[in-house]
């Protein structure tokens, strides 16, 4: 079991997620969002990660320019495509900058599962969240989720995440309905938007493996 904690806008929230047992930390670069990281800022916030922990930077619909400033760090090990990129966008980023890319596609119906196999087909990872509602301002971290039978037995080309509404109470099951065997948090383990709780981040990484341990 692999845990991704997002929306991460500190050291001691990156240091604690280490320290919690998560496999990726992420930073999301998108100004709307109150998780929002600066590129500047960027740099610092990563210094002290562990070895082994893949570091995660999340754009939506980012123009070149804005992958170029965020690359340029040499702090990440993977980009996070959370926009309306197409598939052709997804093999544009990963053949311009030679790192792998994680496409987010969002889920509500049995009808937008047709998609992916486009995405799988140029991705190296999926990111299977919940679809935001129509007049919602972020294209994730919106707290909610989706009717996770939807995906149960399903198996693509490449792996996957499961997102989309995951807190500790509720990521046990989560994981038993769909097979999931990695999982991304952010809002789930928030005090407020853009604040992490540290308990909760412990919490879910506990709840995730001792699903996973179980489901086995």
């Amino acid at each position: 079991m692999r845990v991704k904690i997002c929306g991460l806008r500190s050291r001691a929230e990156v240091r604690a997620a280490a320290e919690a047992g998560a496999s990726y930390v992420g930073l999301v670069f998108f100004p709307p969002s109150p998780r929002n990281m600066t590129i500047p800022d960027a740099r610092w916030t990563l210094e002290d990660v562990p070895e082994g922990i893949a570091r995660v930077a999340l754009t939506v619909d980012a123009d070149d320019e804005t992958l170029d400033a965020i690359v340029g760090l040499e702090r990440f090990d993977l980009l996070q495509l959370h926009g309306a990129e197409t598939p052709e966008r997804v093999a544009q980023v990963k053949s311009r900058y030679g790192l792998p890319v994680m496409k987010a596609l969002g889920i509500a119906e049995p009808r937008h599962l047709g998609v992916i196999d486009s995405y799988a087909a140029v991705a190296d990872q999926l990111l299977i969240d919940a679809r935001p509602p129509r007049d919602a301002t972020l294209p994730g971290g919106n707290g909610l989720a989706f009717d996770w039978r939807l995906i149960a037995g399903q198996d693509w080309d490449v792996p996957w995440m499961l997102a989309g509404g995951l807190t500790p109470e509720n990521v046990g099951e989560a994981i038993r309905l769909t097979g999931a065997r990695q999982v991304d948090v952010s809002s789930g383990v928030e005090e407020r938007p853009g604040k992490k709780d540290l308990a909760r981040m412990a919490a879910f990484v506990r709840a995730a493996h001792a699903a996973a341990v179980a489901d086995a």
